[in-house]
């Protein structure tokens, strides 16, 4: 069950500002460096996934973890999961937290599998009701399915705060490509999820049910306020024409100077039209339908039938 507003020992403000200063505060007293991030790219779904740890206690957060999924035989791997695994086995690390940034509509999460395997408390941002009850409705989900975020350990409101053994965390409220995304800030990093992508590449869309422009817009101009040496990691990266490598860190500095679609200078205005007319083209996500079906619950699959097996609806000609 998720914990409920009474039970969140955490301090929730009230003006979105103080949040964004909170973080900033946060990441101008961390030490250079610190958390200790590695990254796990999986081509197949052009997904980052992080371990985020703590060097001093060796506790751990994942974010954004993928489990493969073949949509062709309907089956699932631990390949991408079992890398993380090897990792946080090999360094002795505690995981505490199983982070989402949002719920993905490009890979299915594979938080459940992981938490089996070392524990922590599955987590995402408080909106995830909005998303269980737009897709609830689409996949005509049963009673079996509660749209009141239960399926997570945690839900994040604005600013709320928490710990990964010795490091500050402050959730950030981002919305415009999901009405849930959040961005982890951790010591001196920030993990924004699918709101920008590398400068050359610029940002996420937000055509999808829920997804605003215009709110996009505003949360990455509050997240290019924190300050310029701030390392930020991407949830994505689709290797633009003219790089030979994927790339998943920058900072502040480089997209505020750099981002193709969201520098300095850039309005509301023509950032929403860009965006519009961007995303008009955009194919649907290949994995949109069992993803999302998927990530929420958490991650977890829809309940077995009366004859044991699993399946994942495939809505005909409503998106």
């Amino acid at each position: 069950m998720a914990d409920s507003p009474q039970s969140l020992e955490t301090l929730r403000p009230a003006n979105p500002d103080t949040s964004l200063r909170r973080a900033a505060q946060q990441i101008a007293e961390a030490q250079s460096g610190v958390p200790v991030i590695e990254a796990f790219f999986d081509e197949a779904t052009f997904t980052a996934s992080y371990v985020v740890w703590d060097g001093e206690t060796r506790a751990a957060a994942i974010i954004d973890s993928v489990l493969d999924y073949d949509p062709a035989s309907g089956r699932t791997e631990t390949t991408s999961a079992e890398a993380i695994a090897a990792y946080v086995e090999k360094h002795g690390l505690s995981v505490e937290w199983l982070l989402e940034t949002h719920a993905h509509a490009d890979h299915l999460s594979a938080a459940p599998w992981l938490q089996h395997r070392f524990g922590g408390r599955i987590a995402i941002g408080e909106h995830i009701v909005t998303v269980q009850k737009t897709f609830g409705a689409l996949f005509n989900a049963g009673a079996d399915f509660a749209r009141d975020g239960s399926d997570f350990d945690r839900l994040f409101a604005d600013g709320d705060g928490f710990r990964i053994g010795g490091l500050d965390v402050t959730v950030l409220h981002v919305p415009g490509h999901t009405p849930a995304c959040v961005a982890y800030v951790i010591g001196d990093a920030v993990f924004v999820g699918d709101t920008m992508f590398m400068p050359d590449y610029g940002t996420a869309r937000a055509d999808f049910p829920g997804g605003d422009a215009a709110q996009l817009f505003r949360s990455l101009r509050r997240i290019l306020a924190l300050p310029p040496n701030t390392r930020l990691f991407m949830c994505h990266d689709y290797l633009p024409q003219g790089r030979a490598t994927y790339q998943w860190e920058s900072t502040v500095g480089a997209q505020r100077e750099g981002n193709v679609h969201a520098h300095d200078g850039v309005s509301e205005a023509d950032f929403v039209a860009m965006r519009e007319q961007r995303d008009a083209t955009l194919a649907v996500p290949r994995l949109i339908l069992p993803s999302v079906q998927v990530n929420m619950r958490a991650g977890h699959l829809p309940p077995p039938e009366s004859n044991g097996v699993t399946y994942l609806k495939m809505p005909v000609n409503a998106l």
